[in-house]
């Protein structure tokens, strides 16, 4: 007789929250591997499987499940690599509860499967195996393809093309691959050692990594078009970030998110001396915004030594668009949430250090365009707040180098490139584009998904070509 299935979850371990606001190790501990048959024991095997509608990268979620079941590890994380060149990254950073845990059957009676959970687990298992066998290429076609930008959009791109056999070049901005895997996501969201070791494995699949590359400064698009690539992908992302427009902005003290992260992730200031990026956290953060980014930021801010961190948003908790988990974690470490309030001024001392904020209360009005309900300021209602550190994380843009030199192509009314959401095309003939540079600021699963379409309409855009050159 078979065992009721559970309506819950196996729990995943995690660091206590007194101990892990202390250091930057990650959070969540991960499954054991009886831990993860248990979990895969609840997954029903439907035959219409309607978790996949919810995979940007189109994973076979039952059979990798059905093989971590039979114990037979190794071949569960074969499965998962067939789709996803990045599954250890995935596992960790992906909402699965709005993509394919969404729609799994058990999610109508009580918790879905902890899908994401079990993608992170076979892809340690494959990890903590020593170094990870590339899969044999396709024949070489002699095709050369650039890729801008080593986000996850490029990075996928990249691996995708690979693997059918054309060589590829990746031209990176920063001194290390990775783009938001490296300089956005915390350390103790998403290791940088684990971001190191799937790059290696995309190296092995034969793809090159030029970092220090700006394309835009040292070489444009049409100049790689000319020097011998036959197609050329954007993956350059939202890496510019927005501010309030308020006064006190330029004073010391105030830091975007991106500046904030980005010292702290790529340039290790969490661990200076031994790294010399100093960052200065006062006793009292704010930080604008309540996404996941405004959520590593404050969590961050706690890690680096602040006596209080603040969330400051202006909707209220329901609009918040961080994911439930990183809303949670942020509340076991002790962040303070100020809702429906929002910072009119920023004040500073007369050596240009902040020293508080005038912040404003806000009511829900009539819902807007997003669906989520107006904040409407009510009048007076202004009070002061002592802080010494504001991080704004409102959201950020494209960056806008490589469209300011490449004549003729065609941008959308928000700055973003304009380019076919199946394909990935764009107005110039042999240039893509994917990820956040086409939709603004969005997941790291989505530009994934946008570099897996791209790479196969990129694909069949040379097969046509060389069958051209040869008629």
């Amino acid at each position: 007789m078979s065992m009721p299935v559970s309506t819950r979850k196996t729990p995943m371990p995690s660091q206590p929250p007194g101990e892990r606001i202390r250091n930057f190790s990650e959070v969540a501990l991960g499954y054991t591997e009886e831990m993860a048959r248990q979990e895969a024991e609840r997954c029903l095997q439907c035959k219409k499987a309607p978790c996949r509608q919810g995979c940007p990268v189109e994973i076979d979620i039952p059979a990798f499940i059905g093989r971590i079941k039979e114990g037979d590890f190794a071949g569960a994380i074969e499965k998962v690599k067939e789709k996803n060149n990045l599954p250890a990254i995935c596992g960790r950073v992906c909402p699965q509860e709005n993509q394919c845990e969404k729609y799994c059957t058990l999610a109508k009676k009580g918790e879905p499967v902890g899908i994401g959970r079990l993608e992170r687990f076979v892809a340690d298992y494959q990890l903590s195996q020593g170094e990870v066998e590339p899969p044999a290429l396709a024949t070489p076609t002699g095709f050369r393809v650039a890729v801008i930008g080593s986000g996850p959009a490029g990075l996928t791109a990249a691996a995708d093309l690979a693997r059918m056999g054309h060589q590829v070049t990746v031209f990176e901005a920063l001194h290390v691959p990775g783009g938001v895997l490296m300089y956005g996501i915390p350390e103790f969201r998403l290791p940088k050692e684990i971001v190191q070791r799937e790059i290696d494995y995309i190296r092995r699949l034969g793809v090159e990594i030029r970092t220090n590359s700006v394309v835009g400064k040292m070489v444009t698009v049409d100049e790689l078009l000319e020097s011998g690539f036959d197609a050329v992908f954007i993956g350059t992302g939202a890496g510019l970030p927005y501010f309030m427009g308020i006064p006190g902005e330029n004073l010391l003290g105030v830091y975007s998110a991106n500046e904030f992260l980005t010292r702290t992730n790529l340039m290790k200031a969490y661990l200076f001396p031994e790294y010399l990026t100093p960052i200065k956290v006062g006793r009292r953060v704010a930080v604008i915004g309540a996404g996941n980014v405004a959520m590593d930021a404050a969590r961050t801010a706690l890690r680096l030594g602040a006596e209080k961190s603040m969330i400051v948003y202006r909707r209220s908790a329901e609009e918040m668009p961080a994911r439930k988990e990183e809303v949670e974690h942020a509340e076991e470490e002790g962040v303070e949430f100020h809702l429906l309030t929002s910072p009119v001024e920023i004040h500073g001392d007369e050596a240009g250090w902040v020293t508080g904020m005038t912040c404003i209360r806000y009511e829900l009005g009539e819902p807007d365009a997003s669906g989520r309900r107006r904040p409407v300021a009510i009048p007076g209602s202004e009070y002061r707040m002592e802080v010494d550190t504001v991080v704004i994380a409102i959201g950020q843009g494209p960056n806008p180098l490589v469209l300011q030199t490449t004549p003729g192509l065609e941008l959308t009314k928000k700055g973003t490139i304009a380019a076919d959401e199946e394909t990935g095309a764009t107005s110039r003939e042999g240039v893509f584009a994917g990820g956040d540079i086409v939709t603004g600021a969005a997941t790291v699963i989505l530009a994934m998904g946008a570099g897996k379409k791209a790479a196969r309409a990129i694909d069949a855009y040379l097969r046509q070509k060389g069958e051209k050159g040869n008629g």
